[in-house]
């Protein structure tokens, strides 16, 4: 019974993501390493886009020897994204790629794929990268400390989503396998998120 509450919990956490997409700060730049902290934890769900891509993290990550690898490589590759924003070095395609990750992801997990730990480690990182260029619009023109509060902030939030859903997909629905049917139906919701954005970001490139 917990297995299954859980499990029709998670579609519908990812449904109200946009509830929370209210900036901490009411839109306002951070000014104090508080406020980038408060601004940190709470950006990796304003977007239901980049809370899936998380959530796809800690699904994949259920079934690696190191459950820790994932979410450290996406975290690594979104703190490097955020500071080349910062630092007015921008990434072509964003959004798009952004999209696709998420799709990418949930399908791999939907079809029951798994990945070479180096490439997945990779794979990971890229998706990251793009994700923290994201993130880091909030922060442009922000002084040095709370920008690492923020980032401080998006990586304890993102760790704590991945690692979570990890050990919902291992201690509660007690899936032995990537085969196993509650976590491929959650990347299947994540997926079908990843492809709703896909369409999206492709209309905006052909009509803009």
């Amino acid at each position: 019974m917990p297995s299954r509450i859980a499990f029709a919990a998670l579609p519908l956490l990812l449904a109200a993501a946009p509830a929370f997409a209210h900036h901490p700060m009411g839109g306002a730049a951070a000014e104090t390493f508080m406020h980038g902290l408060l601004s940190g934890i709470g950006h990796p769900v304003i977007g239901i886009d980049h809370f899936a891509f998380v959530v796809a993290v800690g699904l994949a990550a259920a079934f690696m020897r190191n459950v820790w690898a994932p979410p450290l490589a996406a975290v690594t590759g979104m703190a490097a994204g955020c500071l080349l924003t910062v630092g007015a070095v921008a990434l072509p395609m964003v959004e798009p790629v952004i999209a696709l990750s998420v799709l990418l992801l949930g399908g791999m997990v939907l079809f029951g794929r798994g990945l070479p730990a180096p490439a997945a480690a990779l794979l990971f990182a890229l998706a990251g990268l793009f994700h923290g260029a994201a993130y880091g619009e909030a922060v442009i023109g922000a002084e040095p400390t709370p920008v690492l509060a923020y980032l401080v902030g998006l990586a304890v939030v993102q760790m704590a989503i991945a690692l979570g859903t990890a050990f919902l997909v291992r201690g509660v629905w007690k899936a032995g396998s990537a085969a196993a049917l509650q976590p491929r139906l959650a990347g299947a919701v994540c997926a079908g998120i990843g492809l709703a954005f896909t369409v999206e970001a492709l209309e905006g490139a052909l009509l803009g």
